[in-house]
């Protein structure tokens, strides 16, 4: 039972994606402040707030406890997620279906072998071929 665990562990998909997840979160962090450091502020100035959550907001009705509408906060989460499907696009998606159509390119498929039946009446000809050349 504990090796089954082993082996499964040990296959390398499971430790190719193990590296990704944690890349990905890496990265995550890494865009997540680049949007609310520099993007989000740059946006939230345009519409006069201090940040982007606070940009574009409707209260659903009055009083201090009334809920409200934060347009901003998605507008900064759709910035986020847009802002990681290009780079992720570009420098890996992008290139790396160039390099499988190179790789397509350089390699031609063999063309099918001949069916046995053709082989033998091929074998057959040549046989009364060279019987009529004698």
């Amino acid at each position: 039972m504990i090796q089954g665990f082993k082996d499964f562990i040990m296959r390398g998909n499971v430790i190719e994606l193990a590296v990704a997840v944690v890349i990905g979160t890496a990265f995550t962090a890494l865009v997540t402040a680049v949007v609310e450091g520099i993007v989000n502020p740059l946006i939230a100035a345009i519409g006069g707030a201090p940040n982007l959550a606070e940009t574009w907001t409707v209260p659903l009705g009055s009083g201090a406890d009334a809920p409200v509408l934060a347009i901003g906060a998605v507008v900064g989460a759709i910035l986020n997620f847009l802002v990681i499907a290009a780079v992720v696009y570009f420098l890996i998606v992008l290139p790396m279906n160039t390099l499988a159509k190179r790789r397509k390119a350089g390699v031609e498929p063999e063309p099918p072998a001949p069916a046995e039946d053709v082989l033998l009446l091929t074998e057959i000809r040549d046989l009364l071929a060279r019987r009529a050349d004698v």
